[in-house]
């Protein structure tokens, strides 16, 4: 009658602390450049080492140029965070998947842990990233923390955490065409709110999830932070098998088998007992855009903003109550981040530009989720579609998600963007305006500038 949340929990529980929470064993750990040179530093500070380096692998993504990524960087602040993040894996001995050696595994932390077969079933997952809940899509706990605690991951390979209640989501059905996972979790966050799952981990299924890639599972698990809740997963089963055979890191022929045999017993049991229980039917999902400041202030592409809405979102968006969002006109298209971009999203994405111009006052970026995913993509010939259709095609990196990089928003620019965040500055400017959607939809807006809905497309057949 155990949810996974709770089987996994229980297996790295180390001990209850006096406070009430819980020492849980990490696993897996994860580290970039951002939120890491200052847990290191606490490390010196106090004479400590890494205590297990082998199971912690950094990456560089948040901070590095997209278009121009030859080394030094012309940003000095963002030069000085590499050469930290460099200078302290070799210290402590930590596998880093950095620019130039080892290019082809450097990425967005939450895309080169699926993909290298890092991140797998009944895993306990740390990173000091809030997205980290992503790596879930293949049935692991994942945490998103803070540096403190990525000081204590590195000294410890424990964390102190308050234990969580276990809500279940089933989305059933099947999705209509134009209709992606990034349409799915954002009528989540809107039904259930963005503190909605404050206190709870999310476990998601139905027939619809059961249907999803991995790729899709991942940006569903990936903006359950965005609906408040601090993990997101989904149960693993023979979806998530065949994605891990074979990867670098999994592991390979009988133990293979062993393992996946222990993973089927973590799944949560059918009679498993839930705090809370929610059910969405699929057909009601639609093509999804948020017209606010935050992923819950969404609509579907055929609704009207409520009479309801937020008049500080209302005000900073420029948009009035009734209003429709299909139509407004966009400066800027973003497809990319560690919500989408993964091969299969630029592919989607790919359908969409094929045949067809970005529209002439519209900059249009594409910008993979790893240089694994980059060069995928490449032997497919999709940089070859995009860059015709006027789209630019980047280096790996986070970019314009959450621009600690060059790759921001000027002035009061509208951005339909693939990424998961609409708040103010988001995007680097403090007045820009974030349209989230999913990579098809941006793609669309992009050639038609302004928001359109995708499914018109998906009927016409491009010139």
């Amino acid at each position: 009658m155990h949810t996974l949340f709770h089987k996994v929990w229980d297996a790295h529980a180390v001990r209850i602390l006096p406070s009430g929470q819980t020492q849980l064993f990490v696993g897996l750990h994860l580290v970039h450049e951002v939120t890491s040179p200052q847990a290191f530093d606490m490390l010196r500070q106090q004479g400590w080492r890494v205590a297990f380096p082998e199971r912690t692998f950094a990456t560089v993504d948040h901070i590095v140029p997209t278009k121009v990524q030859t080394r030094p960087f012309l940003d000095v602040m963002a030069e000085e965070m590499m050469v930290a993040l460099e200078r302290n894996c070799r210290e402590y001995g930590i596998s880093l998947w950095s620019l130039g050696e080892g290019r082809e595994h450097q990425g967005i932390v939450h895309v080169i842990g699926p993909e290298l077969g890092l991140t797998q079933p009944g895993m306990t997952i740390a990173c000091g990233d809030s997205h980290t809940s992503t790596h879930g899509a293949l049935g692991a706990i994942a945490f998103g923390i803070g540096t403190s605690q990525v000081r204590d991951v590195l000294a410890s390979q424990c964390l102190a955490l308050d234990p969580l209640k276990v809500r279940r989501i089933d989305v059933n059905g099947t999705l209509a065409p134009g209709v992606f996972a990034k349409d799915v979790i954002l009528t989540i966050i809107r039904r259930l709110g963005v503190q909605g799952g404050v206190g709870f981990a999310y476990e998601y299924g139905g027939t619809t999830l059961d249907s999803m890639t991995i790729d899709e599972r991942m940006t569903i698990c990936n903006m359950s932070i965005e609906g408040g809740a601090r993990v997101g997963y989904v149960n693993p089963d023979e979806t998530t098998f065949r994605f891990l055979r074979g990867r670098t890191f999994a592991p390979s022929g009988a133990a293979f088998d062993r393992a996946a045999a222990w993973w089927r017993q973590i799944a949560s049991d059918a009679d498993a007992r839930y705090d809370d229980r929610v059910t969405i039917d699929s057909s009601s999902i639609e093509p999804t855009v948020t017209w606010g400041i935050n992923p819950g202030q969404s609509v579907g592409i055929g609704e009207r903003i409520a009479a309801s809405a937020d008049e500080e979102a209302l005000t900073f968006m420029g948009f009035e109550r009734g209003a429709k969002v299909e139509g407004t006109r966009i400066d800027v298209a973003f497809i990319g981040s560690c919500t989408n971009g993964r091969l299969s999203d630029l592919e989607e994405a790919a359908k969409i530009v094929r045949g067809r111009r970005v529209a002439s006052h519209v900059k249009a970026l594409v910008v993979p989720g790893s240089q694994a995913v980059r060069t995928a993509a490449e032997a497919k010939g999709l940089h070859e579609i995009f860059s015709k259709a006027g789209f630019e095609w980047r280096g790996a990196g986070c970019s314009m998600c959450l621009a600690m990089n060059p790759d921001k928003l000027e002035g009061r620019q509208v951005c339909a963007s693939s990424s998961n965040r609409n708040f103010k500055g988001r995007q680097g400017s403090p007045t820009g305006r974030t349209l989230l959607m999913s990579p098809a939809m941006v793609a669309a807006a992009a050639v038609s500038g302004e928001v359109v809905d995708v499914r018109h497309m998906l009927q016409e057949v491009p010139v």
